[in-house]
């Protein structure tokens, strides 16, 4: 690193999980690639992803299986050319992976044919097609491509470091060309220093933004920058009402956001009242399999009705050996909280889970802007519709950091490194000692929108919200503008961003559709499209 803090690269990913490692390999033998990670680089949404990864492997299985059922799922909502894009891209992408040393189960077998991986189902799906690693597929993945970035010469990996803010021609005041990506600025976060990052193209593989609402299965790290610095940069967004509730996450004082994998119920857990009860057929013929949205408006809506603090999770009914063997992780992990769940009932409630909308992307990843792409659950690519369906997110992950390497690997010789850029202007800001402002506007956001604009909605209630965003956001950019950078800031001016952006979306909604639930429209439209939003209409 030069003197003014300045690192220059080909590619810049901004991202540590499945998406950005996975560009990250493909890309490094054709140039120098940066990944920025917020924390340590296994601490995203991967690392904690405990399902699998969906792809046809079996026979009885097809493409048109997998697209159909993804389409049900988002309430048809999907863009169907994409779902088949990915849909029949998945296979040798998950190969992808298994060559790179991914441990999905096998079944046992006495021959020597070809391995044949043990599937699981998950709801919505109609089939066996669930690739995973026992209880712990995202961290077997995470932990694999890890070990692969680590041994490449190409790859630097910056820990502890945030994306501030990108730069554009255009931002730079470059405004008689056409606008594209330059690089970024950077918060270190080691050395509480902003550097400056030139490359010639920038990957956001930020993830998610389920931090903006007080219960979350979400890690820390999900904070929608990727989403909040694409719309700053002037990209489009698109359905961010669709926020996806996890319906089963763990119920204790002690447990923050541990998620009770969907896998359970795939394997014939049930879902119970407190008196032990059933519920889910009284909501759906599917029971327990079916979609999220329908299972966790379910949950809440029993939660409600009874004032209980949670409902349970039961599979203790199954013989105790399968129990331990396809969920130890669970198993040891619910120990610790003194639950057994081979013998009892576990305690759970719904947690804001998957950001189904966000950057507007092409099958290549490509955003509005020219050189910036974004992949995973920062984008939205028309996958998932009005819902996502279980374990499509790690194989969106996979095929768009495949589609988006190829594509810029068609241009990475044709395209000029960026000259040195100006350095961040901290001469006009001083250090705060009010901390606790941003704090309490922390708290205060992740509230509202979890009353406001979670599982069960109103117009009143996001008209509430949106005033209450619009605050918080004033308040937040003048204490932006008047002290140093400080990672919770960072943060909090992302998150105020997003959070308007998903309200403003749901109320462009006048339906009730998939995740997307509101009390003064019940039902869909029949004229469903997607929300886009472009930041000219500001």
């Amino acid at each position: 690193m030069n003197e003014n803090r300045e690192h220059q690269c080909d590619v810049l990913v901004v991202g540590s999980g499945a998406a950005g490692l996975s560009l990250a390999l493909r890309l490094a033998p054709m140039g120098k690639v940066i990944v920025l990670s917020k924390g340590p680089r296994s601490e995203g949404a991967t690392f904690y992803a405990q399902g699998g990864i969906a792809a046809v492997f079996d026979e009885s299985d097809s493409v048109d299986s997998h697209v159909e059922d993804t389409q049900i799922a988002g309430a048809h909502l999907c863009d169907e050319d994409v779902v088949r894009f990915i849909a029949e891209n998945a296979k040798h992408c998950v190969q992808w992976l298994i060559d790179g040393g991914v441990p999905f189960d096998r079944e046992e077998s006495d021959s020597d044919d070809a391995p044949r991986y043990h599937l699981t189902r998950e709801g919505g799906h109609s089939h066996r097609r669930i690739l995973h690693a026992a209880d712990a597929t995202g961290m077997a993945v995470q932990n694999s491509l890890q070990d692969n970035v680590h041994n490449h010469p190409n790859i630097e990996v910056l820990e502890r470091h945030n994306a501030l803010d990108l730069i554009t021609a255009h931002k730079l005041g470059h405004t008689d060309q056409p606008n594209r990506i330059l690089g970024a600025y950077v918060w270190n976060r080691n050395l509480e220093a902003v550097e400056t990052v030139r490359a010639k193209f920038v990957v956001l593989a930020t993830g998610g933004a389920s931090k903006v609402y007080q219960y979350t299965s979400n890690p820390d790290v999900s904070s929608g920058d990727g989403i909040a610095m694409a719309w700053r940069a002037g990209c489009r967004v698109a359905n961010l009402e669709f926020n996806q509730f996890h319906p089963t996450c763990l119920f204790h004082p002690d447990a923050r956001n541990f998620l009770l994998t969907e896998a359970l119920r795939g394997e014939g857990a049930y879902l119970r009242r407190p008196d032990g009860s059933r519920f889910m057929k009284d909501f759906d013929e599917r029971g327990e399999l079916a979609p999220r949205d329908v299972v966790a408006r379910a949950i809440d809506f029993e939660m409600k009705r009874l004032g209980a603090d949670c409902m349970y999770l039961d599979i203790s009914h199954k013989e105790d050996e399968f129990v331990t063997k396809h969920f130890p992780t669970i198993y040891d992990k619910l120990l610790t909280f003194g639950i057994d769940i081979t013998k009892e009932p576990i305690p759970i409630v719904p947690a804001a889970h998957y950001t189904c909308g966000g950057v507007v992307v092409d099958k290549q990843g490509q955003t509005d802007l020219d050189g910036l792409y974004a992949i995973g659950e920062v984008s939205y690519t028309g996958l998932h519709g009005a819902n996502r369906m279980a374990s499509n997110s790690l194989l969106e992950c996979v095929v768009y950091a495949w589609s988006a390497a190829e594509s810029i690997a068609e241009k990475m010789e044709t395209v000029e490194l960026p000259p040195s850029l100006p350095c961040w202007d901290e001469s006009q800001v001083s250090c705060s000692d009010e901390e606790v402002v941003i704090q309490h506007n922390w708290h205060e956001l992740r509230l509202f929108m979890w009353d406001y604009m979670g599982i069960v909605r109103t117009t009143k209630r996001l008209e509430r919200a949106m005033r209450r965003i619009q605050l918080l956001k004033d308040e937040t950019d003048e204490y932006y503008s008047n002290f140093k950078v400080s990672n919770n800031l960072l943060e909090l001016r992302n998150l105020l961003q997003v959070a308007e952006l998903m309200v403003r979306c749901a109320l462009e909604r006048k339906e009730s559709l998939g995740l997307h639930y509101t009390l003064d429209y019940p039902e869909a439209s029949g004229k469903a499209k997607p929300t886009v939003l472009t930041p000219e209409q500001q």
